[in-house]
């Protein structure tokens, strides 16, 4: 595979900011732009790429939002934990469909999901004191904003279950799933989802790509990583910035749009 390093440089940089911003490891964008620069590429090489990718960012944008203390560390390593055995399977199985339905399955469930959060505009709520029943959570931020919530831990981590494998399957982090889950159906506040949701990845993503690692997937592709990563990293830590200034319903509508357009982009090359 060529590398473009000052292409790939940038391409990191910027996806690692906007991925970060709204809690999800770069590779809904990452993904289509490796189809363009690497159109010979197996969609097993793409998602092994990916999956890398998104551990770097997830690793660097977890530490910043660590110090913004927004991450739910107990939900996070539970809903963790469930995902890694799916990331394992759905990463067996991505050598199963080829390139053209892996277009048309992977921009089909961005649009789905684009369309959802379009018509399901989220209300941003610090503290309520009118929780469902479930486990519940206060978190204090660096700033002093206080989050009360509450959730079905058991139908989070049979959630988690189900976005590891699509995540090792797609060669996604799972945070474009994830985000959504946690803040409709699992009702976390929308910063915390996203800083949550990236603590989570880091440990999908480290499970996407050694498994990725062990069956050789890297062995002939892993040039443009250094050079992703060299972006990524401080890409992260902007990302993680800049959130702490939008309002969690704009973050919301940026993953949308996220969505939305990589989703149409994607069902054209598969058609």
């Amino acid at each position: 595979m060529e590398v473009v390093p000052p292409l790939l440089v940038g391409l990191g940089l910027l996806i690692g900011a906007y991925g970060t911003l709204i809690g999800v490891g770069g590779s809904v964008v990452l993904v289509p732009a490796l189809m363009l620069l690497y159109p010979e590429a197996s969609p097993s090489t793409l998602t092994g790429i990916s999956l890398a990718f998104v551990f770097v960012n997830a690793l660097s944008g977890a530490s910043a939002y660590s110090r913004q203390r927004r991450i739910d560390y107990r939900s996070g390593i539970m809903f963790a934990l469930a995902t890694v055995p799916g990331t394992i399977v759905g990463v067996w199985s991505a050598s199963l469909i080829s390139r053209d339905s892996f277009a048309l399955v992977f921009g089909g469930l961005l649009l789905l999901f684009s369309v959802f959060l379009m018509l399901r505009p989220r209300r941003e709520v610090l503290s309520s004191s009118t929780c469902i029943r479930g486990t519940s959570r206060t978190l204090v931020d660096a700033r002093g904003g206080v989050f009360v919530y509450s959730f079905d831990l058991s139908l989070g981590i049979a959630l988690s279950s189900a976005v590891g494998f699509v995540a090792g399957l797609m060669g996604i982090g799972g945070g474009i799933i994830h985000v959504p889950i946690l803040i409709y159906l699992l009702h976390f506040p929308t910063h915390i989802a996203t800083a949550t949701s990236h603590f989570i990845l880091v440990f999908t993503a480290l499970a996407g790509s050694l498994t990725h690692a062990v069956g050789g997937t890297y062995s002939n592709s892993w040039q443009p990583l250094p050079w992703l990563a060299i972006g990524v990293i401080p890409g992260a830590w902007i990302g993680a910035w800049f959130s702490q200034k939008l309002r969690g319903g704009l973050i919301a509508r940026l993953l949308a749009l996220a969505l939305a357009l990589v989703g149409v982009r994607l069902l054209l090359l598969g058609m």
